[in-house]
C-alpha cells in the first residue's frame, strides 16, 4: 500500500513540469471563473454561502454538489481528456485513481472553496454601497 500511494505521489508530483502543465494554472483559473459568476448570482439571490450549505445542510448537500458538479463539468471533462492523453504520453497506461484526483484538486475543490467567499465579499460590497 505504501508503495502505491509512493508512486501516486510522484507520478502527480511530475505532472507540474511535464506535458501540458498549463492546465496547473487554466483549471483552477477557469474553477474560479464560475466560482466567482456563481458566488456573484448566489450574493444577488441571498442564498447562504455555498461551502458552508453543503457541510451543514444535509438535505440541500446532494442538490448543492450537483449543481457545482454541472457548473464546472466542461473545466473536468477538459482536465479529463488532457490527463488521459498525459498518462497515456509519459506511463503508456491508465491510472484511473490519479486522474480523478487531480480532475477534482484542479476543477471541483477551487470552485467549492471560492463560491462561499465570493458570495461573503458580493454582500459586504453591496453593503457599503448602500450605505455611501
Amino acid at each position: 500500500m505504501t508503495e502505491t500511494l509512493t508512486r501516486i505521489i510522484a507520478d502527480l508530483a511530475g505532472r507540474v513540469d511535464g506535458p501540458f502543465a498549463f492546465r496547473f494554472v487554466m483549471q483552477p483559473a477557469m474553477a474560479a471563473i464560475y466560482a466567482i459568476l456563481d458566488g456573484l448570482t448566489d450574493a444577488r439571490e441571498r442564498k447562504p454561502p455555498y461551502l458552508r450549505t453543503i457541510l451543514t445542510c444535509p438535505d440541500q448537500r446532494s442538490e448543492l454538489l450537483r449543481e457545482g458538479g454541472r457548473r464546472v463539468a466542461r473545466v473536468m471533462a477538459l482536465g479529463t481528456v488532457m490527463d488521459v492523453l498525459y498518462q497515456f504520453i509519459v506511463f503508456k497506461t491508465f491510472h484511473p485513481l490519479q486522474l480523478v484526483v487531480l480532475v477534482l484538486g484542479l476543477a471541483f475543490v477551487p470552485y467549492v472553496l471560492l463560491r462561499g467567499p465570493i458570495t461573503r465579499i458580493a454582500r459586504h460590497w453591496e453593503g457599503s454601497k448602500l450605505r455611501a
